[in-house]
């Protein structure tokens, strides 16, 4: 089922306590049109009679700035059986068998499910880097936006926001090889990948929930000639619309990218694109000083996914130093080995206490507690990588947010100020998100989603497809 929008008399809600952008105020009441977006946002008001009361205290909804949703299908089997040498190169000749066996109907559900997922962990937007397009022989659909339109359609009918970026992939290499086999699902031109984005507009034009953008894969997949008539071809029907980049994930690929180019990865975009506020740089996460200040400069956002970067062996992003510039960062879920933002957060905040021998290493002077700056540079990060208006209970805002469990022994009998710490630090027991609402509309109801026992039905089948 795709979620209804809520009746007039449910455009408003009442909250003893709620996080604002300026911190944890009282008595707020909400109101929000029958677009989703908040028209009003009132603290130390009266409840009117005829409003409903929150379940309990109120924060923003996190954004998911990248996400492979066919991906949740392969979740723990990469580490059924180590091989000799395990790498992220042989890990993705798993994920490559995965991708080869998808249908249009097996993808729908394991996204459905993992949207279902996502919201009752608190992620009320996704941005997702598609890249599965074409048939299991190569040849296109007869729609060439099929796939994408699967996943858009998933999205809708679980309640999340999204923002949909269509991938170009080209090459299976710096030296600009051809694709294998098992790459013949992903393959487009620049001018193939604009048409699809053009017919995937027509059939679901974008609305308050959904938007658009682009996603070159990496420096070793696509050219600099084909990222410039992808870059300047979006730009013309979209000026502001996202572009989101894999880039320095592995060491190897910076030392590839080294010996065809002369530069590092990031240096190479900083220096040959105008890489700004729309640009989101995933992973980024062999960097050195003077990337890290290119990047910070820049505008854009680093799309950070600690679960991910540590499953695969990534390696650590030097959050410390690119905070401290003033940085930009988002978090994502990337491959679903974990979705879950809270600990996304953690083991960023972790990692670097494991590299500095420190605690709290990612809190500064002007903002001592850690958990309120990660939430903050997330929230904000991730809605620019998103390119809609979300992650604040702001005006103009998408109508977006968790309703916390006040009685949950990670906040329960603590001052307000201690409250996010509880909910990020606090790994015990159940998650403290209660409710999720989306555009206004209650999606997650006391952890249960409204579609939940429909969707993991469906999931459970595709699943059976997948693997036998």
């Amino acid at each position: 089922m795709t979620i209804e929008s809520s009746s007039p008399q449910s455009h408003f809600l009442f909250a003893e306590d709620a996080c604002l952008p300026e911190g944890w105020r009282r008595n707020v009441l909400l109101q929000w049109n029958e677009n989703g977006v908040l028209t009003g946002v009132t603290a130390d008001a009266c409840a009117p009679p005829y409003v409903a009361r929150a379940g309990g205290p109120l924060m923003p909804g996190m954004p998911n700035l990248h996400s492979h949703a066919f991906q949740r299908a392969m979740a723990g089997l990469a580490e059924y059986r180590a091989q000799a040498s395990d790498t992220f190169w042989s890990w993705r000749d798993l994920m490559y068998r995965l991708a080869a066996r998808l249908t249009p109907e097996t993808l729908a559900a394991v996204a459905h499910w993992l949207y279902v997922e996502m919201l009752k962990a608190g992620y009320t937007s996704v941005c997702e880097f598609h890249y599965v397009h074409r048939a299991p022989d190569g040849s296109a659909y007869a729609s060439r936006a099929e796939l994408a339109e699967r996943v858009v359609d998933a999205a809708a009918r679980a309640g999340i926001g999204m923002t949909m970026l269509p991938v170009l992939y080209e090459h299976s290499g710096f030296d600009r090889r051809a694709p294998g086999d098992e790459q013949r699902r992903f393959v487009n031109t620049p001018d193939e990948l604009l048409e699809l984005l053009s017919t995937l507009r027509q059939a679901r034009p974008e609305h308050g929930a959904l938007a658009y953008g682009v996603a070159p894969h990496s420096l070793r997949a696509v050219s600099e000639p084909s990222l410039r008539i992808l870059i300047d071809g979006v730009t013309r029907s979209m000026p502001t619309a996202p572009v989101h980049i894999h880039v320095a994930e592995q060491t190897a690929e910076v030392d590839q990218c080294m010996a065809a180019t002369g530069m590092r990865p990031v240096a190479w975009l900083l220096e040959h694109f105008d890489i700004n506020a729309r640009w989101c740089l995933v992973h980024a996460t062999h960097v050195d000083g003077d990337e890290v200040a290119g990047l910070a400069a820049s505008g854009a956002v680093a799309g950070l996914c600690p679960t991910t970067e540590a499953n695969l062996g990534d390696g650590l992003f030097p959050a410390h130093a690119y905070l401290d510039t003033g940085g930009r960062i988002g978090i994502g879920s990337d491959s679903q080995i974990a979705v879950d933002w809270r600990a996304e957060l953690r083991l960023l905040e972790y990692g670097q206490r494991l590299v500095w021998r420190a605690r709290n290493v990612l809190a500064s002077h002007r903002r001592p507690q850690v958990a309120e700056r990660l939430v903050d540079a997330a929230l904000a990060g991730g809605a620019q990588a998103t390119g809609r208006a979300i992650g604040a209970l702001r005006v103009g805002c998408r109508a977006d947010w968790l309703v916390l469990d006040a009685q949950h022994p990670s906040i329960d009998m603590r001052a307000r100020d201690m409250w996010l710490s509880g909910v990020v630090f606090c790994e015990q027991g159940a998650s403290p998100i209660r409710d999720v609402y989306t555009g206004g509309r209650h999606v997650v109801q006391a952890g249960t989603h409204v579609d939940e026992a429909q969707a993991y039905a469906a999931y459970r089948h595709a699943m059976a497809e997948l693997l036998r």
